[in-house]
């Protein structure tokens, strides 16, 4: 079993250059461009251009940064966005002659760039057992062959059901519909990866897994700290948010390892002055925390906080308990325990408290995985949660807590079904409305999940989207976990390296891409995603489809069904899809806030799921936002190793690699590099841009990767980073956020040495 990420070794150095001071600017313009007249070609390139993100087109495939609720620019996207859209509306196409050529041996020695490139999939495939080469095979053969070996199971809980965050919501609500309806909670997806410490966090703070701003409140803040988030390459789109508060007096708090343009200045490629290079200072102060000492650093925050006595006395009474539990341990936290932890001193931290106390106190603070990633996750966010509670920064204009969701549709795949532990009330309702009765036991995540294949607990996996292999930690582990299987299949658009890591029998179903049309018996449909603030919104597809035997998501779900379960009383699972307003109307019976579905979100901006937390109504058992007083842990590492975080290159989005470069950092033409602080190459005799191998040290013993780039950067000693998915082999897999069972990506104990 090969599973290495990348098998081939640089044959050359990457080149570096000088880091930028900001994002954006004539360069993201050229670079969208260059992908998009050389990917998609000029006329299916700029048709999906100029459709992107439009109130009547398509939601871009990328992040899940929301559109502006009363205006649309005819540039509405970013350069990742239009990136995304290159590599979907490309026009190149791969289908039988492609896998008769190319054996699954030397497709597996190719890069996930040179997967990417090669095009989109054009019809079913099929790798049976015992071959080298994918086959043909029809929908019917295919749809056959997988209710076979789904009931074929002892139990249905020896399938595990993934979903990716592309996802639309009529196709996540079918899926997890039929997926109960077989008799199973597997329903691993990428929150699991990602944002579950953010959703385990909220729920118990306030209430409300999800953010409480909207765009209007980034406008009207005060203060907005961005903490453990790369917004220039992860949600450019956020940049032009935040260029507008700073515009309106906010000040921008930047908490991050690594100096990252975007957090220090923005040039909006759509205006005259930022194609002129002038770019808006953004961070009005940057701290470089140590990586994982971000609960230090809030911390002593907090600790500032009571010392001044800054308290909204009467938000504290009436909203919250437990406030005096955490000023005690604020108060018996040691100053200069909390300086070396979070390695940001104590003259800073009053500047930070100086900032957020001005004004109106209008506090918004934004995160992502470089806090959802690491085993005090849930404590970390639950301390940016008490940070709010003391300053009664929820719940009014200007002020809220704002996790930023990665892949566009992650947050709507939540809310219609996708989770191994809904709450009653959810499966109740599809009890009743469906005449089936769901099973409670509660499901594998996504960690369950491989451990569950590996053991051989599970014997059918199937993805909804993604690329499982290369977004799972453990890369090694998890490939022999698929590798355990009786079949594997995944819904795609594109070849990737999860084809390729396969059970017994395998099978390729290609999609309709989101910007693609979608036809079914009663006409051309539109589906509907939410992003990070709550809002639900329509997707049409516009372009042509690469191919005439590709489905839509929500038909493949449908013909699944129906070849395992056939169709049950009260529900015609082909009938269903004939109109996906069938499916809207079911949704709206389930789940409370989407009513009138079908009518509000045909509206120009859509319109906005309630959120309890918002309104200042705590959905926790107590009835208050409950206050947190968790011990500050950290992560400690052997005498001369290291901490090791993964991340995204500019030139990539979650694990698809658009291209070798990542020009924020400077870097161009390699990705297995990794970055250290100069003073940590020096003690250990690393010369810059020289080979290393990185050993990972877990408890259950060692992981390796090997030639890697060393890379001088600004970052803080005993901290490093690396490109996923080239460190994820590094992970262990049993390393994960207490509480969320997230996998600890940013927190990687390791050992680097020159390589032979």
């Amino acid at each position: 079993m090969a599973a290495e990420i990348n098998p081939t070794s640089p044959d050359q150095p990457p080149r570096q250059t000088k880091a930028k001071s900001h994002a954006g600017g004539t360069p993201a313009v050229a670079s969208a461009l260059k992908h998009v007249m050389k990917t998609a070609g000029p006329v299916r390139g700029t048709k999906a251009l100029l459709d992107l993100n439009q109130t009547d087109g398509f939601d871009c495939p990328s992040c899940a940064w929301p559109d502006p609720d009363d205006h649309r620019a005819v540039s509405e996207f970013c350069e990742n966005g239009a990136k995304a859209v290159a590599s979907e509306a490309t026009t190149r196409q791969i289908g039988r002659d492609f896998f008769r050529k190319h054996s699954i041996a030397e497709l597996l020695e190719q890069s996930d760039y040179w997967h990417d490139q090669q095009g989109r999939i054009t019809e079913p495939m099929v790798l049976r057992q015992g071959q080298s080469h994918y086959q043909p095979i029809t929908w019917d053969d295919a749809f056959q062959l997988i209710g076979s070996e789904l009931n074929a199971l002892g139990h249905p809980d020896e399938a595990a059901f993934y979903t990716s965050g592309r996802a639309s919501n009529e196709a996540a609500f079918l899926y997890q519909l039929f997926v109960r309806s077989f008799g199973t909670n597997n329903l691993p997806d990428c929150s699991n990866m990602c944002h579950e410490s953010s959703g385990t966090a909220m729920k118990q703070s306030v209430g409300v897994g999800k953010g409480t701003v909207t765009l209007d409140d980034i406008y009207q803040a005060d203060t907005i700290i961005c903490i453990g988030q790369n917004p220039g390459t992860n949600h450019p789109r956020m940049l032009s948010a935040l260029e507008k508060a700073v515009e309106n007096d906010a000040r921008i708090i930047a908490i991050n390892p690594l100096k990252e343009a975007g957090l220090v200045g923005f040039a909006h490629p759509q205006k005259v002055s930022g194609m002129l290079g002038k770019s808006t200072p953004l961070a009005s102060q940057y701290l470089q925390v140590n990586l994982n000492g971000d609960l230090a650093l809030l911390r002593s925050l907090g600790k500032e906080l009571f010392e001044r006595d800054a308290l909204d006395v009467s938000f504290i009474d009436e909203h919250t308990q437990g406030i005096d539990a955490y000023r005690k341990v604020c108060d018996n936290a040691n100053w200069d325990e909390l300086t070396s932890l979070s390695g940001i001193g104590k003259k800073e931290i009053k500047q930070l408290a100086d900032t957020i106390l001005r004004g109106e106190r209008k506090l918004i603070t934004c995160w992502a995985m470089g806090i959802t990633q690491h085993r005090n996750a849930v404590a970390t966010i639950r301390e940016i949660t008490n940070i709010h509670l003391m300053l009664g920064a929820i719940g009014k204009p200007g002020a809220g807590l704002c996790p930023v969701r990665g892949h566009s549709n992650v947050q709507g795949d939540r809310t219609v079904g996708i989770y191994e532990k809904m709450p009653e009330s959810f499966l109740a309702a599809l009890d009743q409305e469906f005449a089936i009765t769901c099973p409670r036991k509660h499901g594998y995540d996504t960690v369950e999940a491989i451990l569950a294949m590996h053991r051989g607990d599970a014997k059918v996996f199937f993805a909804l989207g993604g690329n499982f292999l290369q977004a799972s930690p453990d890369t090694n582990f998890t490939g022999e976990a698929l590798s355990n299987c009786a079949l594997t299949c995944h819904v795609s658009t594109k070849l990737n390296r999860s084809h390729l890591i396969t059970g017994k029998t395998a099978l390729i179903l290609p999609c309709l891409g989101r910007s693609e049309r979608d036809t079914q018996n009663e006409g051309d449909q539109f589906v509907t995603c939410e992003n990070s603030m709550s809002i639900v919104h329509m997707s049409r597809g516009k372009l042509k489809p690469a191919s005439p035997d590709l489905l839509s998501e929500p038909d493949i779900v449908a013909r699944l069904a129906e070849a395992t379960l056939g169709n049950l009383e009260k529900i015609d699972w082909r009938w269903l899809v004939g109109d996906y307003d069938r499916i809207r109307d079911l949704i709206e019976k389930v789940i409370p806030g989407f009513a009138p579905f079908n009518q509000q979100v045909r509206e120009p901006a859509g319109f906005y799921l309630p959120n309890t937390a918002k309104q200042r109504v705590w959905d926790t058992p107590s009835g208050k936002a409950e206050f947190s007083a968790a011990d500050v842990e950290q992560i400690q590492v052997a005498e001369g190793r290291l901490i090791l975080q993964t991340l995204r290159s500019h030139d990539q989005y979650n694990t698809t690699i658009y291209g070798l470069n990542d020009r924020y950092r400077g870097i161009s033409m390699g990705r297995r590099i990794i970055f250290l602080n100069p003073k940590d190459m020096q003690t250990r005799d690393i010369r810059p841009v020289s080979l290393v191998d990185i050993t990972s040290h877990w408890q259950d013993g060692e992981r390796k990767v090997e030639k890697f780039y060393a890379i001088p950067y600004d970052i803080p000693q005993g901290t490093a980073a690396a490109y996923f998915p080239e460190a994820n082999p590094l992970v262990p897999l049993n390393s994960t956020a207490l509480e969320s069972n997230t996998p600890t990506s940013k927190s990687i104990e390791i050992s680097i040495k020159p390589s032979k």
